[in-house]
């Protein structure tokens, strides 16, 4: 097949990228294939699937924490690379027109039930709310333009294209981590700062050292570097800790083959293939590098200011205290296991805990078979990575939910689900899927290392299946993209799953840039904005 879809050249290409011809074949097969869904047979709820943790049992799993976090070592791994765009679309689709954008005629269009112009007066009427204002505000002045004249005759343009261009401030063209969400009176933060200000609270080490690790845009490497030296200084001093802070890429060699609508590699005018981002799937291997203990994973934008990160604090601690108590579990297990040749009370033991606690059912084979054959299910099962996921009350926010899945043998496992992951023309799966109660604030605690203190190597976890196809364009023509399973969906399908609520208040995105006049986003004391 492949000398007659690829040449030379197209070799040379995939040796740049690090990418084999045998990938490159695999991926193009997957496109052949109908789109991959998963199976459905239930959502995950309180009781069946989501532990709910008493105020008791919090506060146990918290001391907990406490008490083994001096034995441990700990990463807050933190995807960074996300472009502010998306943030602006609104600001953008008007920017993008001709002409003064004016205020009469934006309220006129917001009265007759207009959605961007309603979201634009609503920018416009908080304006002085957001952290950004005082920067945008003298950014207006020296290119000799005044805030306050141009709010005064209802003029939005040049406010507007000096925030989001290069012609002031470039916020449009800026990762969301670099930019300036809330409010201090000493100096305003980005969600960088914001993360260095939480891990100093929950991921510091016995000798005070603070590991976090972000992945980043090589265009905006260097602005991340730029802030750590200008922040980390100061917060070092303030919370007496030193901060251990690494960067990395997204390797080309996690690129994507695009396809054109019939399935045939995308070439772009120059003959050449296209190769695109993998999705955030491809971040499994930067977070394998790491070969960390305790891994943090949280998303750039969640981020709330100090008077109400207590309740996050808290939350890292419960759910970092309940992986420590099941990885224990595993790791007495693990070592009785290994040293006792089958005994059959031990097994009866450890099967339990794996059918109690880790919601995992031995399938009847395995329950018929030799002691030996149940021995080793039951300790390729223990030995795996954890990962204890936050779930919020679902509230209609977008995003993945927990549900359980079935597989192609009939087993059954707890895992975080993408609506597109959901045959949309199924009424049944449409029918768990609206059923849901939770979904997936992207707040995971992960143990990484074996019983015996090894890494695991995470790429053996991954279900190479549960891919994401999308449809996309380039120079005004089509294409099909192809993602990696996603980081927390079926990257970390074959571990040990945990799901566990959490309070709303610990998930506080910004998706869209009026998010941030949201009261949890605001200065303590500020009003909701209408």
């Amino acid at each position: 097949m492949s000398e007659h879809l690829f040449n030379n050249k197209d070799l040379e290409q995939m040796e740049a990228h690090g990418i084999s011809l045998k990938e490159t074949e695999r991926q193009l097969a997957i496109f052949k294939t109908a789109n991959p869904y998963l199976k459905l047979s239930g959502s995950c709820v309180p009781g069946n699937g989501i532990a709910v943790f008493d105020t008791k049992a919090q506060e146990s799993l918290a001391a907990l924490y406490e008490k083994e976090k001096k034995n441990r070592s700990f990463i807050k791994f933190v995807p960074a690379s996300g472009a502010a765009s998306r943030m602006f679309k609104v600001l953008l689709g008007y920017l993008n027109h001709p002409g003064e954008i004016k205020q009469n005629k934006v309220a006129r269009d917001a009265i007759s039930g207009e959605t961007s112009a309603r979201q634009l007066l609503i920018f416009m009427e908080g304006i002085t709310k957001f952290a950004f204002f005082q920067e945008l505000w003298r950014t207006l002045s020296k290119q000799g333009l005044f805030m306050e004249e141009l709010l005064q005759k209802g003029f939005f343009r040049d406010i507007i294209r000096l925030l989001l261009t290069e012609d002031g401030m470039g916020y449009a063209g800026l990762p969301k981590g670099l930019l300036l969400f809330h409010a201090y009176p000493e100096k305003n933060r980005t969600p960088f700062e914001e993360h260095l200000v939480e891990a100093a609270s929950y991921a510091r080490d016995a000798a005070s050292r603070c590991f976090l690790h972000f992945t980043v845009s090589p265009e905006h490497l260097g602005r991340f570097q730029d802030c750590l030296r200008k922040a980390g200084p100061n917060f070092e001093k303030q919370f007496s800790i030193t901060y251990e802070v690494g960067f990395s890429l997204q390797k080309p060699s996690t690129d994507t083959l695009a396809v054109d609508l019939e399935n045939r590699p995308f070439r772009l005018s120059d003959g050449r293939l296209l190769f695109r981002p993998g999705g955030h799937g491809a971040l499994l291997e930067n977070l394998n590098d790491l070969q960390g203990d305790i891994v943090f994973i949280k998303n750039i934008d969640n981020v709330v200011p100090d008077h109400l990160k207590g309740e996050t604090y808290t939350w890292k601690k419960i759910a970092g205290g309940y992986l420590i108590s099941v990885q224990s579990r595993i790791a007495r297990y693990m070592k009785e296991l290994t040293a006792e040749p089958t005994n059959t009370g031990l097994l009866a033991e450890a099967a339990a805990f794996i059918k109690g606690d880790l919601l995992v059912a031995m399938p009847s084979a395995v329950k018929k078979a030799a002691p030996q054959v149940k021995k080793n299910w039951i300790m390729d099962r223990l030995n795996r990575p954890v990962r204890v996921c936050g779930m919020v009350r679902n509230t209609g926010e977008p995003g993945g939910g927990p549900f359980w899945v079935e597989n192609k043998f009939g087993e059954q496992s707890r895992q975080i689900v993408e609506t597109a992951q959901i045959d949309p023309d199924d009424p049944a799966q449409q029918a768990i899927l609206s059923g849901a109660t939770h979904f997936n604030p992207v707040d995971l605690v992960c143990g990484v290392r074996d019983w015996q203190g090894n890494p695991f190597d995470l790429r053996k976890y991954v279900d190479p299946d549960t891919v994401f196809i999308s449809k996309k364009s380039k120079d005004g023509r089509e294409l099909k993209a192809l993602e990696h399973p996603g980081l927390w969906n079926g990257s970390m399908a074959h571990w040990i799953t945990l799901f566990v609520e959490v309070p709303a208040m610990t998930f506080n995105p910004v998706k869209t840039v009026n998010d941030l006049l949201r009261i949890e986003h605001q200065p303590f004391g500020g009003q909701k904005s209408s």
